[in-house]
């Protein structure tokens, strides 16, 4: 099976994410061995925030912040869907926790809910509708 880094790589729906990982110097971690849970953000995630918000984290001098908000959106455990309980919490590999949520079939981490699910031979990327953002 295909690594984390390379099946978020092969998909323009992951289009921005790659870019934020590259742009903090982050994109080979997700090639190692892992393992990892990576709660990936749409394009249209990243297109849903506040306006100048990504370009602004793609400044070289937001490096250390952009650098937390892609952490925020990482585990160092592979967890599969069916991992999480309703009222869970995880922290993320920047420090900080997330809780997630059930609502009938639905998963949500941080307020994103997850829509789909990809096992990677490295951990699995959960395919997440919103940015999440530490603190928020």
């Amino acid at each position: 099976a295909d690594d984390v880094a390379f099946l978020l790589d092969g998909t323009v729906r992951f289009a921005g994410l790659v870019a934020a990982l590259k742009a903090a110097g982050l994109d080979g971690v997700l090639g190692t061995s892992g393992p990892f849970t990576v709660f990936a953000p749409v394009n249209a995630a990243f297109d849903a925030l506040p306006a100048g918000t990504v370009d602004g984290l793609l400044e070289p001098e937001a490096k250390d912040k952009l650098t937390a908000v892609l952490q925020h959106h990482v585990t160092t455990s592979a967890l599969a869907i069916d991992a999480f309980a309703d009222g869970q919490t995880v922290t993320m590999v920047d420090g900080t926790p997330v809780t997630f949520t059930k609502r009938g079939p639905d998963t949500f981490v941080g307020g994103a809910k997850v829509v789909a699910s990809i096992k990677a031979s490295n951990g699995w990327i959960h395919v997440v509708d919103t940015v999440l953002l530490p603190g928020a």
